[in-house]
């Protein structure tokens, strides 16, 4: 059975602009971000990419048309070869009658109701209705597709069984929080045996969700809220809360069955409706680094009340001893770590697909469990093993024609497999910054090693080096390290985890190293740790390991390949782009060593 999943919509950025006003910083509160395509074959994920990777807009939310081309060609196959389609939304007749119900039943004047009615009867008509999706796949992809080969799955399920799939399909209770969906922004739940349970005592309405707040005080405070949140994410460690924290105070209301309600419920569609409260108890917005981390604080410990709250009650209700956490709030890796150390599970997922970048591969993957029945632990098959490198790979021609059309402002030589982890464990003994580029391109919104910068973390202003020269962003944005698997626990205090692969924890660095990584450790004591393997990514466990052997520095730095505001590289041309817009001192091209000529330099 082949199963593409694929989220994205033609029209909706337009009708976001035009009818809700989701424009300049407000570009990203729409729905369909992070569109891309992923292809199930016979159960097994064998392409996965995120149509920003293919196409160059940061987040972009259009049809993933390029995405949906690049996995049918990795797998061989044509549309007509396809068994189902999966669409990670359900708006149908009964999900919008719902959300005119919401309308109608809010606290608002009725002029406000009837626009907020037509404009979401022009985004139900014009993008988001089963007959749209259909229309604009015909239209963009020149394929029509038969309704009863398509699967629509509603929103919040697809981000369970993204989990529930690339956590090798256990049987958990979940957690999901996010933004919104069709009406909704968190449920909880279980899966036994790829079925599905939600606890509808648990689900929380778009206008209490955790997810657009947090996106509210992210816009307050300067940034592009449903982009920047980790931006706020790391400025709470610059300040301790405030006492009594005004969120917790006068803002959120936790209620004994789990669920949480907000004192003033959001208004969904105006994002500066908060600002007046917001400042009434923090004062006019400043741009300072200590206004907007004590702000940060007190919002980072608001989004850890209210999950934990929300986890207490589950915990009460299952008795699966996993836990998957999916959804745009589970990228709050700085949450991550105390609410499952604060838990009775024996262990928590949090995927490299949690956000909407996974929600293609969870609407395939639940498409192919529900048409196929091909669950795991009852004596039925399980998922294969799933690796975050599941988009395009280049082979030498394309990365030598890359590399050719650079012309005379870059010299480079090709290397032998054994030298390449030499050479580049000898450079990164210096202050230098070192584009990684190998193999497939990894899925998600972290770099895992396959499109990353790397830099040696024992210089105390490498941090500053890379902000300023290199990522053009702001100079308190802290950095993830690499370490081996096995030396995490010597380095870090890992409490019950013994991996993380997928950068989605952070955990305190042991105050011996914390000089000795002094450019990935957090101005707090803290890291968001990627673990490596030999097994999964071979040439960066031996880059890691030949390093540490030259310097006695158990890790390295590892951000993302490309500059702010856009996407990580895809490409070789994408690469060597970078590179040479930027202050990379050299690109690690595959086996290709490349450095840039004086002619750059002068430039």
């Amino acid at each position: 059975m082949i199963v593409l999943g694929c989220n994205g919509f033609s029209g909706v950025s337009r009708i976001f602009a035009e009818r809700f006003g989701a424009v300049g910083t407000e570009r990203h509160y729409l729905l369909g971000h992070d569109a891309g395509a992923a292809l199930l074959v016979d159960g097994e994920l064998v392409a996965a990419v995120e149509e920003e990777r293919l196409n160059r807009e940061k987040k972009t939310t259009d049809f993933p048309s390029a995405a949906i081309e690049w996995c049918l060609a990795e797998a061989g196959v044509k549309l007509a070869d396809v068994d189902l389609i999966a669409v990670p939304w359900d708006f149908s007749t009964g999900v919008f009658d719902g959300m005119l119900s919401d309308i109608t039943a809010a606290p608002v004047p009725p002029a406000a109701k009837l626009d907020l009615i037509g404009a979401i009867g022009a985004l139900y008509t014009g993008a988001v209705s089963h007959d749209a999706i259909l229309a604009d796949f015909a239209a963009r992809t020149g394929f029509t597709p038969d309704p009863d080969k398509v699967v629509f799955v509603p929103h919040h399920l697809a981000h369970a069984t993204t989990g529930y799939y690339l956590a090798g399909m256990p049987d958990a209770a979940f957690l999901i929080s996010d933004g919104r969906a069709e009406r909704y922004s968190s449920l909880t739940g279980e899966i036994r045996d790829g079925r599905i349970t939600v606890f509808e005592e648990s689900v929380i309405g778009a206008e209490h969700s955790i997810g657009l707040l947090f996106a509210a005080i992210t816009r307050f405070l300067g940034f592009v809220p449903n982009n920047d949140e980790y931006k706020v994410m790391g400025l709470a460690g610059f300040a301790a809360p405030p006492t009594p924290n005004p969120f917790l105070e006068h803002l959120v209301a936790l209620h004994d069955d789990g669920r949480y309600t907000f004192r003033r419920p959001l208004a969904t569609d105006d994002p500066r409706g908060l600002d007046a409260l917001f400042e009434q108890h923090f004062g006019p917005v400043r741009d300072t680094v200590e206004y907007k981390a004590r702000v940060a604080a007190a919002a980072q410990q608001m989004l850890a009340v209210v999950t934990g709250h929300q986890l207490r009650a589950l915990e009460a209700r299952t008795d699966c001893d996993r836990l998957l956490f999916e959804g745009g709030v589970a990228l709050n890796c700085l949450n991550n770590t105390p609410l499952f150390e604060g838990s009775r599970f024996t262990d928590m997922h949090v995927s490299f697909g949690a956000s909407d970048t996974g929600i293609a591969i969870g609407a395939a993957a639940h498409a192919w469990l529900e048409r196929s029945g091909s669950t795991g632990p009852s004596g039925r098959r399980a998922a294969p093993a799933v690796t975050p490198y599941l988009g395009p790979a280049y082979d030498e021609t394309a990365i030598e024609e890359a590399l050719r059309e650079a012309g005379d402002r870059i010299t480079w030589r090709r290397l032998e497999d054994d030298e390449v982890v030499e050479q580049v464990a000898q450079l990164l003994t210096g202050k230098v910054v070192i584009g990684w580029f190998e193999g497939r391109l990894e899925h998600g919104p972290r770099a895992l090693g396959h499109r990353s910068l790397l830099a040696n973390p024992g210089f105390p202003d490498i941090k500053d080096v890379i902000n300023t020269r290199v990522k053009h962003r702001e100079p308190f944005r802290p950095f993830a390290p690499l370490v081996l698997e096995a030396d995490a626990s010597l380095v870090f205090e890992m409490g019950r985890k013994t991996s993380s692969p997928h950068m989605t924890f952070v955990f305190p660095v042991r105050p011996e190293y914390r000089d000795v990584i002094r450019g990935a450790t957090h101005v707090d004591g803290t890291s968001r740790v990627q673990t490596v393997t030999d097994s999964a990514t071979p040439r960066l466990a031996a880059l890691l390991r030949r390093f540490t052997a030259l310097t006695g520095v158990p890790c390295l730095i590892n951000t993302s390949f490309n500059v702010a505001g856009e996407p990580i590289v895809c490409s070789p041309a994408d690469a060597v782009n970078c590179f040479l817009s930027t202050e990379i001192d050299h690109l690690m091209l595959g086996n290709h060593l490349v450095g840039k000529t004086e002619v750059t330099a002068v430039a």
